[in-house]
This record gives C-alpha cells, sequence and structure tokens, in this order.
C-alpha cells in the first residue's frame, strides 16, 4: 500500500499466514498420535505380556534349564550363551509381531485413514508409531536385563548398558520391519505370515545354530546382507570383550542403518487408502 508523501510496504495476512512454519500442528499431532499408541497398548493386557513378561519368563525358564550344566574352567557358562542370545532375538521378534499386528489393525480399522486427513504426515505417523513401540521395547529390555544381571547372575565382559543398547536397536529394527510388511498385509494373518519370510531366515543365518565362518561361501554372503548377524555379532563382542570394540561400533552402526531404512521404506509404501 502506498501514501502521500512515501510508500509503506504491508504485508497482507494471507502472505504471512502462508509463511508460517505449520511444525507446531505435525508435532502436537505426532505426539498426540504417540500418546494415544502407548494408551493403546497399556489397554491391551495380552500385548503387554508379550511385550514385558513373556521374554523375562523364558529367560528365568532358560535359567533353569541350563543350571548346573558342566562346562570347561575359563569358559562362559551355557546360561551366558543362551541369554545373551536371547537378549538380542526377543526385541526383534515381539516387536515385529506386536508392530505388524497393531498396524494391520488399525488399517482395517480405518484409524489410519482418519490419522492420515490430519496435519500428521506419513513419516510423522511411522515415526509416532517407532516412538511409541520403541518406548515399550526400552520397558521390555529393562526387566530383561534387570532379571538377567541382578537376579541370574548372568555376566558379560563388557557393559550391561551396551546389552541394554543393542536390545533397544534390535527392537526399533523390529519395529521398522514390522511396519513396513504391514504395508503388503491385507489381514492380521497376513501380516503375521510375513514373520517366517523375514524373520526365520536371519536367525537361521545369523550365527545361532551354526557359525558363521562354517557356512558355505554363498550363504556366508546371504548372512552378511541381514541385520540380525550384525545384531548376534555385536553381542558377541560385548560378551567376551571389556571395552566396545570397533567390529561392535560398527555393527551396532549397521543395524541402526537397516532400521532407518526400513523405516523409510515403510513410510514409502503406506497407503492412504485401504483396498
Amino acid at each position: 500500500m502506498f501514501v502521500t508523501g512515501g510508500g509503506v510496504p504491508v504485508r497482507h495476512p494471507a502472505q504471512h499466514r502462508r509463511m508460517t512454519p505449520t511444525r507446531t500442528p505435525r508435532l502436537r499431532a505426532y505426539l498426540a498420535t504417540t500418546i494415544r499408541i502407548l494408551r493403546q497398548l497399556a489397554g491391551d493386557h495380552r500385548s503387554v505380556a508379550m511385550i514385558v513378561a513373556v521374554p523375562t519368563l523364558i529367560i528365568t525358564l532358560m535359567y533353569f534349564m541350563f543350571e548346573g550344566l558342566p562346562h570347561r574352567p575359563g569358559t562362559p557358562a551355557p546360561f551366558n550363551n543362551a541369554c545373551l542370545i536371547m537378549l538380542g532375538v526377543f526385541p526383534l521378534i515381539v516387536m515385529f509381531l506386536i508392530t505388524s499386528i497393531t498396524m494391520q489393525r488399525e488399517r482395517v480399522s480405518g484409524t489410519l485413514e482418519r490419522i492420515l486427513t490430519t496435519p500428521l504426515h506419513r513419516f510423522d505417523l511411522l515415526a509416532a508409531y517407532g516412538t511409541a513401540f520403541s518406548i515399550a521395547a526400552a520397558v521390555q529390555a529393562t526387566l530383561a536385563c534387570v532379571v538377567a544381571f541382578w537376579l541370574l547372575g548372568f555376566q558379560t565382559a563388557g557393559s550391561p548398558a551396551l546389552v541394554f543398547l543393542i536390545a533397544i536397536v534390535n527392537a526399533v529394527l523390529g519395529v521398522g520391519l514390522g511396519l513396513l510388511c504391514s504395508a503388503f498385509a491385507r489381514t492380521e494373518f497376513q501380516a503375521v505370515q510375513f514373520m517366517p519370510l523375514v524373520i526365520a531366515p536371519q536367525l537361521l543365518l545369523c550365527g545361532i545354530i551354526v557359525p558363521r565362518d562354517l557356512m558355505p561361501e554363498w550363504l556366508q554372503w546371504i548372512s552378511n546382507a541381514l541385520p540380525a548377524s550384525y545384531a548376534l555379532e555385536a553381542l558377541q563382542q560385548v560378551g567376551a570383550h571389556a571395552e566396545p570394540t570397533a567390529i561392535a561400533v560398527r555393527d551396532i552402526a549397521v543395524v541402526v542403518g537397516f532400521a532407518a531404512l526400513a523405516l523409510a521404506l515403510a513410510a514409502a509404501t503406506l497407503r492412504r487408502r485401504t483396498p
């Protein structure tokens, strides 16, 4: 606008509103979605039992199974080896199942479509799921590690904090893979069917049953492309070395990269409408 004696620039209110960042509504929607998912999980007692109680109970059962078994002096107790594997495997399996089933339930019920009509973007939605399930995984890992280290006598050469960190990273990986697989499922049963396809090969080839270096070369190449192999190797490094090794740091970074890639692919394949 111009007046006599000079010009006074006036910014149009509509232009000002368009230039205002929209981060605050998105942040509020993200936080609201995260809280809603946590409340929904808390109300599902079977899911709470699977996330929190079942891993701890199975680790306790394994303690009594391996108690008293002979082992050569100077070698880790059989329970130590088994518990180390379980602390890495359980978060991956449990969070994959819970996430894929819950996400498919949200899609079938129409909740997902309603959420995507809000200012919440697809990546924000998946970030909310990742945050909520990571919190649940932290509770699971905390309880399992406390019971294993302080009640069952589980020991590692490295810090228990590193075992806890790797368990959380594995859980986030399970969340990312669960979100990604749920995009290709039409029912909750189909979501569960992805587990033998996605999780079972990783457990078979990560070195739990047969050491990776004893496998045929072509199986070693496949094993090197699977994130569970690096997760187990990182745990083994923590179990054998008092200080964090370069291999352990590398393996944790690789698993984090796989988790981030799975979340990004899940965001890219998330459908706005349920077919």
